[in-house]
């Protein structure tokens, strides 16, 4: 596109937006540029998430003069209440367990999940920094893990995620924000982001926010401009606690789901993106996570029984007492797996005996006594107490269950092809433990299509857009079609940090 085209297309009232259609009236010129910018700063960071703070570490390391604006009144949106779960391909944890594994398995098993609609030179990246954004969490941040705990999530060919020691992802962002501030930059809050702004060479030079913002009344807070005289750095995160936003892509995903997310997980500047020409992929593919428990709002802990325990060292049933799906498949195969259940009038239960809690335990000390005295999960003493609470049919309970001890004996799941980990046992010897499971609102795959160096694509040109970054659940290419569970703290620190030190080096 030439500049004359491109100057008249950001000038005029005509863009290109969301759906590819000319003619909308939130077009790129709709939204004219300051007369005069209140604040003046290298970098500026949207978002205080894994991504957004490794941006703003890295920009800032590099010398540039960074901050960091956060819509809500705390820092740290959905990676405060993130698991904790971080895919650490190579690391000690693995060794001392004896797994094999390779960066070679790890990218192939993201590429298999996400249907290979991910960007195979993305997914390369991710994994071959797997070890080394472990170090750096550990080196740099000081972030404590279990050492002597390994899990692995559905769609993962083996073991490979390390837990921090507090059992969420706080442990990261906590530590990132201490890093940052150290380096002098703090985290501004209750800062809405209203409107990014592209100059007539079509660079973002800029942004429109509220300064004392209260979430989500619109007109609160103060109208400040601020300018970046090197880049912006987008690291907004997803939309699954925006239900029009989200039945727009998906329309199946209801009020009547609930969400795994913050309340502050909601569509602004996706729609912002869109209105000023960034090129978005993939928005509909929204995933929703198989395990969380239904008696929990949000995210819960719940879901650490059903995941770190059941699906690693148990089974999964349904009420009519036989398995449905591979514990271990991708979150996608296991929830759709789940909504059939429930379409047919029945619920999924996940179940597992205390000899093979033992990995859950270590990895997570404390928090299965805290689940059964908050009722999220229940302990029994025999499978018959279970079919009865449950309202199983008892004697297809044992038969299902006998049937798997034999693929636990043997090593070999012939029905599902369940990978079988080396220190699970036969399911005989009680207490049991049971809880049920509901699918909820999770992540969004899709989002901004960025290159290599994180730049933001244009949708006209396909080029990318001077002074615009972009990391994180914002970004698409990364996972494709299912994001597997663990990766997503792997892909935001790794492309964080890769857009801060590249918004810091733009002219």
């Amino acid at each position: 596109m030439s500049d004359l085209n491109r100057r008249t297309l950001l000038k005029g009232s005509v863009a290109l937006g969301a759906f590819g259609l000319f003619g909308s009236a939130h077009a790129a010129g709709a939204v004219k540029l300051p007369q005069k910018w209140d604040e003046t700063v290298d970098v500026i960071v949207i978002g205080s998430g894994f991504a957004g703070l490794a941006a703003a570490i890295e920009a800032k390391k590099a010398g540039a003069d960074t901050i960091v604006l956060e819509k809500m009144p705390t820092a740290g949106g959905n990676s405060v209440i993130n698991g904790g779960i971080l895919t650490a391909t190579g690391c000690p944890q693995q060794k001392k367990h004896k797994i094999e594994d390779s960066p070679e398995l790890l990218a192939k098993d993201i590429l298999v999940a996400g249907l290979y609609m991910n960007q195979p030179e993305k997914v390369k990246l991710l994994a071959e920094n797997a070890l080394s954004n472990y170090e750096w969490t550990v080196n740099e941040l000081g972030v404590e893990y279990n050492l002597d705990a390994i899990g692995q999530e559905g769609g993962h060919s083996v073991p490979r995620y390390v837990f921090t020691k507090n059992g969420s992802g706080s442990g990261i962002v906590s530590k990132e924000i201490e890093r940052l501030e150290k380096l002098g930059v703090k985290v501004r809050t209750r800062t809405l982001v209203e409107h990014i702004f592209r100059d007539d060479e079509g660079r973002v030079v800029g942004v429109e926010v509220r300064e004392g913002y209260r979430f989500p009344k619109a007109d609160s807070g103060k109208t400040k401009f601020i300018r970046a005289k090197k880049g912006v750095v987008l690291c907004y995160g997803g939309f699954s606690r925006d239900v029009p936003y989200r039945m727009m892509q998906d329309p199946k995903l209801t009020e009547k789901l609930d969400s795994t997310n913050q309340p502050g997980a909601t569509a602004e500047l996706w729609r912002e993106t869109s209105r000023i020409g960034c090129a978005q992929v993939q928005n509909d593919w929204i995933q929703c996570t198989p395990w969380n428990n239904p008696k929990e709002k949000g995210m819960g802990l719940g879901w650490t029984f059903a995941q770190s325990g059941a699906a690693e060292y148990g089974l999964w049933v349904s009420t009519t007492g036989k398995r449905f799906v591979n514990e271990l498949a991708n979150r996608k195969v296991r929830a759709d797996a789940i909504m059939v259940e429930q379409t047919n009038g029945h619920r999924a239960v996940a179940i597992c005996t205390l000899p093979n809690l033992k990995a859950y335990e270590v990895a997570r000390p404390g928090m299965l006594k805290k689940l059964v005295a908050d009722g999220i999960v229940k302990e029994y003493k025999s499978l018959d107490e279970i079919a009865a609470d449950y309202k199983i049919p008892a004697d297809e309970l044992k038969k299902t269950v006998e049937g798997f001890n034999k693929a636990v004996t043997s090593k070999n799941d012939p029905e599902f092809g369940r990978y079988i980990n080396n220190e699970q046992v036969p399911l005989t010897e009680g207490p049991w433990y049971a809880a049920e499971m509901s699918p909820k609102v999770h992540h969004c795959m899709g989002g901004l299509v960025t290159d290599m160096k994180c730049h933001v694509i244009d949708i006209v040109d396909s080029k990318p857009i001077a002074g615009l970054y972009a990391a994180g659940e914002a970004t698409s290419g990364v996972h494709g079609a299912v994001r597997l569970g663990s990766c997503a703290i792997l892909d935001c620190l790794v492309n964080g940090r890769i857009a801060g030190q590249n918004a810091a080096k733009s002219e």
